[in-house]
């Protein structure tokens, strides 16, 4: 089965295109293509908005006489979607741009007018640095600055991409080994364990020698205290001792004077004894 749509022709050995006429064509003729809105616009007659990539089939065609630089310029033809008025807008090679001519108005476009504004500061610098010496060294020197840093920052990112290059990746994993990483791991976690055993044996000298310094101050003032303790109790046994000395001495002189009354007592039975002998004599 043939295919629907042929792309190639057959042509025959005895085919010559010279022999087949040409048709006359006018010199400006129009062609129908299909394209779709350059801008955003809006018809004059309506008001109707035609936004930016609404398709249409349109009329091409040649603009007499103009041109830009040897480039031809277009101009195309289309019909309002409300109303069927006719606008018409052609190409504008020197601003890479369209240009409407009839039939519409073309809508706000921040960007162009954007773009034009630019343009319009770059010539008044341009301007203003013909005209002002001073103006054009700032802006060299500006400018030499700028390609300074912007050399620095490269020679940055070179660096860096160099050590990037610098490693071997497959080097490296090659010498991965896990059993001498694991080896490694527990000797980190050894020589962790015994520093931090140094440490609390470190703390709990220090606090052994706070607490002996403790109890020897205790002791200290516990012997104060005995010794403080003892004095006050032989300066008080000394003071008894005199005062017992002096009961007894009161006792002594007590004994003696009894004696005496007794001696005297003795005495005088005795005379009496005497003198009743005598009586009864």
């Amino acid at each position: 089965m043939s295919e629907r749509k042929v792309l190639n022709k057959y042509y025959p050995p005895d085919f010559d295109p010279s022999k087949i006429p040409r048709m006359k064509l006018p010199k400006n003729r129009q062609y129908t293509v299909r394209l779709m809105a350059p801008f955003n616009m809006r018809c004059k007659t309506c008001g109707e908005y035609i936004y930016k990539g609404k398709k249409f089939n349109a009329r091409k065609e040649d603009a007499e006489n103009e041109d830009y630089l040897g480039i031809r310029i277009y101009r195309f033809y289309i019909k309002c979607t409300r109303c069927l008025q006719e606008i018409s807008f052609k190409t504008d090679p020197r601003n890479t741009d369209y240009e409407i001519e009839e039939g519409a108005t073309r809508n706000f476009m921040a960007l162009k007018l954007a773009q034009e504004q630019e343009k319009r500061e770059e010539d008044a610098e341009k301007e203003e640095e013909a005209s002002n010496p001073m103006k054009l060294l700032e802006n060299r020197t500006q400018q030499s600055k700028q390609e300074i840093e912007l050399m620095e920052s490269l020679e940055e990112l070179r660096d860096l991409n160099r050590r990037q290059g610098n490693v071997d990746y497959d080097s490296m994993l090659l010498k991965y080994n896990p059993a001498e990483l694991k080896e490694q791991i527990k000797r980190m976690q050894e020589e962790e364990d015994e520093n931090t055993v140094k440490n609390l044996m470190g703390i709990k000298r220090k606090i052994s020698e706070k607490e002996e310094l403790a109890e020897s101050d205790d002791n200290m003032t516990k012997s104060k205290i005995k010794n403080v303790i003892t004095s006050t109790t032989q300066s008080s046994v000394k003071k008894k001792v005199s005062k017992l000395n002096l009961l007894n001495l009161v006792k002594v002189n007590n004994v003696t004077i009894n004696n005496k009354t007794k001696k005297s007592c003795n005495s005088l039975s005795l005379i009496g004894n005497y003198s009743s002998s005598d009586d009864s004599n």
